[in-house]
């Protein structure tokens, strides 16, 4: 086990009060709102917030135990971390960035150089080397900091937010990079994020926090389906289908088909389809729309200003409409229907 903690920390009016552990070469998935105590968590493990009670072991090493006093600050601890604003040095280039942990921890300048250019170059970001941050984009910041983190091959990786400052063509590739290597790390993986899509994809399993507590735990799919609370079922409304991506055809694994806008995209995949992008139509809709098909209505919730339509169709979507739609369509459960939806808006990664 990489990773066993008790983790109990109060400020002012809020209290963390989680038990997470994390074997070799799983990536958990921290969700909830803000506020719930995704980042507390975090820092707790890192060292950045000691523990009011509770204890934390990395590896073979307990480095907290609040009951006996010990503590072993951040430097000390075998944890990559890459922050949700990357938290690069400005007056550092690229290569003496990511060399930095090593050098900190006496590695000679010779070595730690070298061992920066070999995970430069696994990122794709070598040619940047003698670069200063302020000459990066947001997605080689996010592989610089990346190749930080696990230049030093920690026990522990902490991820905070780590796609959340990227625009979502930037997003979306190097999401698919960050999935590539989190496979191929070898310790355990703590990731803090809001968006579902980056849990389904990244993460082996999910933990969803609420006011500093754990409401669910379990693989994305059977969180995205059994969801515990109202906030989690509102957290997970994105569709996500599974399938076989073959020149921008996907064969799904429970029948039926989509089109996505990426033809070089293939093999295992996962596609998400926001409800919101989902036409609904009374007829067969003619247009630009790549994918229609057509379905059944089976439950129609209103959600504030908006509704929610379930639809039995192939594959099973939910889409959301306004409460004028409803009206002007005649929805209502048992409706047939049509829902359509463009390839540009569907996003697909690889499993």
């Amino acid at each position: 086990m990489s990773l066993a903690s008790q983790l109990r920390v109060t400020r002012d009016s809020f209290t963390l009060d989680l038990d997470l552990d994390v074997p070799d070469g799983e990536v958990v998935g921290l969700l909830g709102p803000n506020g719930s105590g995704k980042s507390t968590a975090l820092r707790c493990l890192a060292g950045l917030s000691p523990l009011a009670q509770g204890r934390v072991q990395i590896g073979d090493t307990i480095v907290e135990d609040a009951s006996r006093s010990t503590y072993l600050p951040p430097e000390r601890r075998s944890v990559g971390y890459v922050f949700q604003d990357y938290l690069l040095f400005p007056h550092m280039s690229v290569a003496d960035n990511v060399a930095f942990g090593l050098r900190a921890r006496g590695v000679d300048k010779r070595t730690a150089r070298s061992r920066a250019g070999e995970w430069l170059e696994r990122l794709d970001i070598a040619d940047l080397a003698d670069r200063k941050p302020r000459q990066l984009s947001g997605g080689q910041a996010q592989r610089a900091a990346l190749a930080r983190a696990l230049v030093t091959v920690p026990d522990l990786l902490l991820l905070d937010e780590p796609l959340a400052a990227l625009d979502a063509a930037t997003r979306a590739s190097v999401r698919a990079l960050m999935r590539s290597h989190l496979a191929d790390f070898g310790g355990a993986v703590v990731l803090v994020t809001h968006d579902p899509i980056d849990a389904m994809v990244l993460a082996d399993r999910v933990v969803v926090l609420e006011d500093g507590r754990a409401v669910q735990s379990g693989s994305p799919a059977d969180v995205a389906q059994r969801p515990a609370s109202n906030y989690v079922a509102q957290l997970v409304g994105v569709n996500i289908v599974r399938g076989d991506a073959l020149e921008g055809a996907v064969s799904l694994t429970q029948g039926g088909s989509v089109h996505v806008a990426d033809s070089r995209i293939s093999g295992p995949v996962i596609v998400a389809i926001r409800p919101e992008a989902i036409s609904v139509h009374r007829k067969q809709p003619e247009g630009s729309a790549r994918n229609a098909w057509p379905g059944r209505v089976t439950s129609i919730e209103s959600r504030g200003d908006v509704v929610r339509i379930e639809v039995a169709s192939e594959p099973p979507l939910a889409a959301i409409v306004t409460p004028g739609a409803v009206a002007s369509l005649g929805l209502h459960e048992g409706a047939s229907v049509w829902l359509s939806v463009k390839a540009t808006d569907l996003d697909a990664y690889p499993t």
